[in-house]
């Protein structure tokens, strides 16, 4: 062990681990509860985990109230998908092409009884699944009374089988149980196709406005919370063409909600890190005034004790950076700015330069600010120099900047 590494103080625990990996296993048993003192904690469902795991006839009674997603035949879901499937894949030679060289394959039939004839042969093998279910907007689902979406209800509504008496019937928003049936179609699906993934896998879901929020909470539900990578926004239609006019309010947007395994990585683009924006230097004319704020030591120069002026930029210069929105809360900078040095205008006076110790990470050491420079403004900015990071690859030859991802290259980069 290299002695200027520091030696890990406690051991490993044992329980958490345990409880990581059941939640990767069962996403769906961790929860919230409140404890006899009041605190809101992570908890297991066990009565959960014992309808995941067959154990249906034992519930037990005055459980605490806890936060959850629930509705109307939600444990039968548990049912459906735990009953084994007796349809058979039947290959079609005569529609195929190349049949014994290819290595596509397309199946069609009911997505439940495929998902469940696929669990024995690609259970943890599937890369990337992407499911366009139906949008529940009125007429587009079609159930039987007794629910049971088997084999046989997609043979019956595909004409494949007589309804025999079976009435089928739309679910139209004045059902009362519109959401629900929604909800006991989609649950079973996803369930099983979760089941396929591996543990670098992803998977797209399309919906539109009707179910967006009830779809999110479902998957946050089977998919884990921590699963959820990101919503993408896709826009279907456009003002040119024609467009419903009945609807008073035209939708031109549909959403695509993203989950991932715990491995998953996208592929991002990068670009060659350069210091174009590094051409500032500051040089301090005077002492200045050092007062101590949130617990760090801060030297005040007011206008005529410091200059900035702009330099050719270089590894030693200084990068500008705007302490203004986002950056406001997701950076130490901006956060430090906001809660110490915004409100102190009326203190200090216009166009201050603060000097922050033990704030960032680059050779510095400290931090400038500059404060406000009108009475109606509130922000400011801050001079950074080049991570010590960035310093380190940049003197081996090259440093990489990887980009965010874009709807385009995150769709692309999944595969």
């Amino acid at each position: 062990m290299d002695k200027t590494e520091k030696a890990e103080l406690q051991s490993m625990d044992v329980a958490a681990d345990k409880r990581r990996q059941l939640a990767q296993l069962f996403p769906e048993v961790v929860t919230e509860t409140q404890t006899e003192d009041g605190q809101l904690v992570h908890a297991v469902d066990f009565e959960k985990l014992k309808g995941i795991l067959g154990k249906f006839s034992e519930v037990l009674e005055n459980q605490r109230e806890r936060y959850g997603m629930t509705w109307p035949g939600k444990n039968e879901c548990l049912k459906i998908i735990q009953q084994p499937s007796v349809a058979t894949l039947k290959p079609c030679r005569e529609e195929s092409v190349s049949f014994d060289e290819t290595e596509n394959v397309f199946i069609e039939g009911d997505n439940l009884e495929v998902l469940k004839l696929l669990q024995k042969a690609y259970y943890g093998k599937v890369k990337m699944i992407y499911i366009d279910p139906p949008y529940n907007g009125g007429g587009d689902l079609i159930y039987p009374d007794d629910y049971s979406e088997t084999l046989e209800t997609y043979l019956s509504f595909a004409g494949l089988l007589g309804d025999e008496g079976r009435r089928l019937h739309s679910n139209t928003k004045d059902s009362g149980r519109y959401h629900t049936k929604w909800l006991r179609m989609m649950y079973p699906r996803l369930y099983l196709a979760r089941n396929l993934l591996r543990e670098d896998g992803v998977a797209f879901i399309s919906i539109d406005d009707n179910e967006a929020a009830h779809l999110k909470l479902l998957c946050d539900y089977i998919f884990g919370e921590e699963s959820y990578c990101v919503t993408l926004y896709l826009q279907v239609r456009y003002s040119g063409k024609t467009l419903t006019e009945k609807n008073d309010y035209q939708k031109l947007i549909e959403k695509v909600l993203v989950y991932s395994r715990p491995d998953f990585q996208p592929i991002k683009h990068s670009v060659d890190y350069n210091l174009n924006k590094f051409e500032w230097k500051i040089t301090e004319k005077a002492p200045g005034e050092v007062v101590e704020l949130g617990g760090r030591a801060v030297t005040i120069f007011k206008e005529g004790e410091y200059e900035i002026e702009r330099v050719p930029a270089s590894i030693d210069a200084l990068k500008e950076t705007w302490a203004t929105g986002t950056v406001l809360k997701a950076n130490a900078s901006g956060k430090f700015f906001h809660a110490h040095l915004a409100p102190r205008k009326t203190i200090d006076g216009l166009k201050c330069l603060y000097k922050v110790d033990g704030i960032g990470e680059d050779v510095l050491g400290f931090r400038y600010f500059t404060g406000p420079r009108k009475t109606t403004a509130t922000k400011g900015k801050f001079y950074s120099g080049v991570p010590l990071t960035r310093r380190e690859e940049l003197s081996q030859g090259t440093s990489k900047k990887e980009l965010p991802i874009q709807r385009e290259s995150f769709l692309r980069s999944s595969v």
